[in-house]
């Protein structure tokens, strides 16, 4: 194994990121620094099991945290008044829909337990550039024009990256969760949710080993 205090990344075109099974961390789950957010460097981050989360006031840094939280979706959690939602709901849940406005909400929605949005301009912009080359995704709930609740990712191969989430009225963002399970059926086999939240844990994620990710993440992908 190699050891690495922090592993920085050029501002290149392509980059090579390190395999995070190979090194020790100095920061728990904390991979690598630097390098940039092109569309192509981003989809490899993803598929080396890394993905970007900083602050805007900070170099990007790219994480793999061990263990990892995932949500397999026939394990979801359907309470019934979730699928009622759904079912009274239903042409009101749209796929791939307002895409930017969904990550601007993500930002700057109000949450008990943090402080700020990690969702800075430049994150916009560079999912934004994913979306409309057809690898970022977004579900939405919306009345009369109006986003109630909604969430964001990234697909490959049969892995969906769930990046955030947000909303204004009550199981919004589980109902949303739900959707998204039901409108791929079996084109996803593992949501990736990367670190644990209550939230997640209550719809049926659960934390695994990061070898174990890396394993079904390759198999996957």
């Amino acid at each position: 194994m190699h050891f690495c205090f922090m592993h920085l990344l050029p501002d290149s075109p392509k980059i090579d990121f390190p395999k995070p099974e190979e090194f020790q961390e100095a920061y728990p789950g904390l991979i690598a620094v630097g390098g940039n957010l092109k569309a192509e460097n981003v989809v490899a981050a993803y598929r080396s099991g890394l993905f970007p989360w900083y602050n805007p006031d900070e170099p990007i840094m790219w994480w793999s945290p061990d263990p990892r939280m995932v949500l397999y979706p026939p394990e979801i959690r359907k309470q019934k008044d979730v699928l009622r939602l759904l079912k009274r709901h239903k042409s009101e849940f749209k796929y791939n829909h307002r895409f930017k406005e969904v990550m601007q909400h993500c930002a700057t929605i109000e949450r008990h337990d943090q402080d700020g949005t990690w969702i800075s301009e430049d994150i916009i912009s560079a999912y934004h550039d994913l979306h409309q080359r057809g690898i970022a995704h977004s579900v939405t709930w919306e009345q009369n024009g109006e986003l109630l609740a909604g969430l964001y990712g990234l697909k490959l191969g049969k892995i969906f990256f769930g990046e955030s989430m947000f909303t204004r009225v009550s199981n919004g963002s589980k109902a949303c969760l739900i959707f998204l399970c039901e409108h791929f059926g079996e084109g996803i086999q593992l949501i990736d949710c990367q670190q644990e939240t209550s939230h997640l844990k209550f719809m049926g994620a659960k934390s695994i080993a990061r070898e174990q990710f890396f394993t079904e993440l390759r198999a996957l992908l």
